[in-house]
């Protein structure tokens, strides 16, 4: 059997960042942070958005992060489980700080005490498998040795798919349109139909009072890449995992899962 290639992780937006972290929709990002944090704010001028584009480890990269007020939101989209969250959102807020405090000439050498942010990480979750409505992942449990930890990362994971999550969902029109839109990809896709098809078909049957509507189909063409981009990945990763288990290639495959190359869910 000959071998595959091992697909590029570092793969373009997904759907959700590309209407949560548009800079020019921030409203649809501050109803979201105002859903989640029971908030009011009501200026989405006051979202500050620094999403970091260029951290690439293992092939990770950001969603969406902002600052607003004194809070650095981190916003994760995953469709495949991960316990390994809290991880990556430790990294991300490293690369976060670094930037707030060059970019704020924060002394961190200085005698007095250094005023910054205050980190909030949640991860929505969309995958397949069934999931609570809401999960709390600690970096602890990662830890070999988790007697007494220095360090702590908490991820709030929430459900998104449609039905999950029914208070959220209300109190954000956006979050709830996109959830609907993914279910209805992947029930066209259940059916059989071609996944640039099966997002088409979802388009022209959106209903015509969602927010997000005019957006999607102003950027179909876009909307269809990000759906066969990720649509592709998982179709490869699926084989390539198959093919390793069918050739009894278990070290290699372990090491890839170790390094979060490849997911076995």
């Amino acid at each position: 059997m000959g071998s595959k290639k091992i697909i590029n992780r570092q793969f373009k937006d997904r759907l959700f960042k590309y209407i949560f972290g548009n800079p020019e929709h921030k409203e649809w990002t501050l109803n979201l942070y105002n859903a989640i944090n029971g908030s009011s704010y009501t200026n989405p001028d006051d979202i500050e958005l620094n999403t970091i584009e260029d951290i690439v480890y293992m092939g990770m990269k950001n969603d969406v992060s902002f600052l607003i007020v004194d809070t650095m939101n981190f916003y994760e989209q995953q469709s495949t489980f991960s316990p390994n969250v809290p991880l990556r959102f430790c990294m991300y807020a490293g690369k976060a700080y670094d930037k707030f405090i060059e970019s704020h000439n924060i002394n961190v050498y200085s005698s007095t005490l250094q005023k910054i942010p205050a980190p909030r990480c949640i991860c929505f979750y969309n995958g397949r498998n069934k999931k609570e409505d809401k999960v709390i992942l600690k970096l602890s449990d990662a830890f070999t040795n988790s007697a007494d930890p220095q360090i702590e990362v908490t991820v709030t994971m929430l459900n998104v798919n449609y039905g999950h999550n029914k208070e959220l969902m209300d109190a954000c029109e956006p979050l709830r349109e996109y959830s609907w839109f993914v279910e209805e990809v992947r029930n066209n896709d259940k059916k059989g139909v071609n996944i640039e098809l099966a997002v088409d078909m979802t388009l022209d049957n959106m209903p015509e009072d969602f927010v997000i509507r005019q957006f999607l189909l102003d950027n179909r063409a876009e909307v269809k890449d990000v759906f066969l981009t990720e649509y592709n990945e998982q179709k490869t990763m699926a084989a390539f995992r198959d093919e390793y288990f069918e050739e009894g290639k278990l070290a290699t495959l372990a090491e890839l899962v170790k390094k979060g190359l490849l997911t076995l869910t």
